[in-house]
């Protein structure tokens, strides 16, 4: 088996778009914690605080997204590397590497996803049954 330099070179721009997306997720979800923050300073209500530690735990998966997915650009580049040093084999190992880190973040992103969901479906349940 044989692994070309443009294979591993082909993630940089799938992996770059999404640690842009978890990056402009982060700063979202970081926004409204500190909006929820000062509304539960202000007066405290415990649904405020419930959202918040259910925030605080999208960002810890943001943040192991992001980590798997940075570890997988680099993993391909240090593929390249080797790639380009001749080290064929070693190389195809850390390709594979970079690819499990790609698909371990987006499964994380896949949880992190299913909790906005939920959360979401929380927030709108009131409305929902009043229909």
């Amino acid at each position: 088996m044989t692994l070309s330099l443009e294979t591993p070179a082909l993630l940089f721009s799938a992996t770059s778009l999404i640690l842009l997306a978890y990056t402009n997720r982060f700063l979202t979800i970081a926004t409204i914690i500190r909006g929820l923050k000062t509304s539960y300073d202000q007066g405290e209500k415990s649904y405020i605080l419930d959202q918040i530690k259910n925030l605080n735990l999208r960002l810890t998966l943001i943040r192991y997204m992001q980590l798997f997915g940075v570890l997988s650009l680099f993993l391909s580049v240090f593929a390249m590397l080797l790639l380009f040093l001749e080290h064929q084999l070693t190389s195809i190992y850390l390709f594979g590497l970079s690819l499990l880190s790609l698909l371990i973040s987006l499964g994380i992103s896949f949880w992190e996803i299913s909790i906005s969901v939920k959360a979401l479906r929380l927030h709108l349940k009131d409305l929902i049954e009043k229909k």
